[in-house]
């Protein structure tokens, strides 16, 4: 079970990256671990870094997955940010965006939210 989960949660994170290629970003890192968060995907938008998150839903009965980034997933994911761009000094004074790629049912129809939140949403 904890294998098809993982497995399928690598192949929503592979479509949303090829979604997210198609729309013009080119891809950095993923799947980027620190203590404490984990960044799934980091893209290039033309000079902006974005750190993405990426959200799978079997079904939507409690809300989508952007609904599940909650205030404690978003600090997590900042905290993480900050760690990648201290790590990465040639982009750390790049503009950056937070954005948040839902998926939801089988096969996954994806939703990709452009600057999901802030730091001030956190």
């Amino acid at each position: 079970m904890v294998a098809e989960h993982l497995q399928r949660g690598s192949a929503v994170e592979t479509a949303a990256e090829q979604h997210l290629q198609q729309a013009g970003l080119q891809p950095r890192a993923r799947n980027v671990r620190y203590r404490g968060g984990e960044l799934d995907l980091v893209m290039d938008d033309a000079g902006t870094v974005v750190f993405v998150e990426v959200r799978y839903r079997a079904r939507q009965d409690f809300g989508g997955g952007a609904a599940s980034v909650d205030p404690r997933k978003c600090r997590r994911l900042v905290h993480a940010a900050q760690l990648y761009l201290q790590e990465h000094p040639a982009v750390a004074n790049a503009p950056c965006r937070f954005d948040v790629v839902e998926a939801t049912g089988d096969p996954p129809q994806l939703h990709w939210l452009r600057d999901a939140f802030r730091l001030d949403d956190c």
